[in-house]
């Protein structure tokens, strides 16, 4: 009885150690860049992100202390 106790509690143990090592990501697509354009020292780019249909557009002044400027967004219908 001992012996076949020992032999289940190892089967166990290696299904579990085989359930748990599978790898499980979650993977999503990368934003995408869709255009981009500058006039007069201000660059733009627009860029699409697939998992909440939106697309997003960032700001770049020529100005070396000016930030990236990303926060206007529209979700697709």
């Amino acid at each position: 009885m001992k012996i076949l106790a020992a032999v289940l509690f190892a089967l166990f143990a290696g299904y579990a150690l085989h359930a748990f090592a599978q790898s499980r990501f979650e993977m999503r697509p990368a934003v995408t860049a869709i255009a981009s354009s500058s006039s007069n020292g201000v660059a733009f780019a627009w860029f699409y992100d697939p998992s909440e249909r939106s697309v997003y557009v960032c700001r770049m002044g020529s100005a070396a202390n000016e930030a990236l400027d990303c926060k206007a967004k529209a979700t697709l219908p």
